[in-house]
Formats: C-alpha cells, structure tokens, sequence
C-alpha cells in the first residue's frame, strides 16, 4: 500500500503543532519551576516524557491515518467498520501502556509523558475552529 500524500501532509501538520505544543508545555514547566520549584520539577525527565509523549502521539495519529486510508480501499461495510474498530483498540492499548511506563519508568516525568498524548486532537480542533472561522 502507497502512502496517500494526505496523510504524509496531515501528519507532518500533527507533529509540527504537537511539537509546538511540547515547546510550550515545556516553557510552562520551567516558569512554573522557578515559581513553584518544590511543587514543580523542571530536569531531563521532563523533556524526555515530552519526547516519549510525541512519538506516541505522533505515532498514534500516523497509524490511525493508515488505517483510514486502508479502511477506505474496503468495500465491505462490515469489514470496514471491524478494521478501524481493530485499529482504535490497538492504538488506544498502546497509548495506555505508555501511560503506564511513563509513570512506572523512574526517569520519566509522568505529566510530561502523558500531556503530549492530547496535544493532536486539541490541536485538530483548533484548526478545525479557525478554519470554520475563515469560511471554509
């Protein structure tokens, strides 16, 4: 199966605003460390959860848009629906067993690992508000 160019693109707009996204979350751990620095860790554990958090959710994103696209090719409705429904358990599986190393693996900062996983889908929202603000 070739990879449509809408998914290439699409997912290259998810890992851009996903990592935009990080780079906040990042800046605001950082602010809140030097305001709150016994509540708030800012070291090297938070940046790799931001890292780990961006594979998965870039990868969860990636995947599901595969999968859109194979299901798309699948003239069997029931088929169709039995494919996607396979695919979202998967990368809903995946995604909870990264919660669980993100917060069991020592270091890795579990917020910073878990934050990035619903950076695309807010992100997805906001573009589809401006877009609909825009008139199209």
């Amino acid at each position: 199966m070739k990879l449509q160019s809408a998914v290439k693109k699409e997912t290259g707009i998810v890992a851009a605003s996903t990592a935009a996204g990080i780079l906040i979350m990042i800046v605001v751990f950082f602010v809140l460390h030097m305001v709150i620095p016994d509540w708030v860790p800012f070291d090297i554990k938070v940046i790799l959860g931001a890292i780990g958090g961006f594979v998965f959710a870039v990868g969860n994103f990636f995947w599901m848009a595969v999968s859109v696209q194979k299901v798309a090719s699948i003239t069997d409705d029931a088929k169709a629906r039995s494919t996607m429904g396979v695919s979202y358990r998967y990368r809903t599986l995946l995604q909870f067993l990264w919660i669980i190393l993100a917060i069991v693996i020592p270091f890795i900062n579990p917020v910073s690992g878990i934050i990035p996983l619903f950076i695309p889908s807010l992100m997805i929202k906001l573009r589809g508000i401006i877009s609909a603000g825009k008139g199209g």
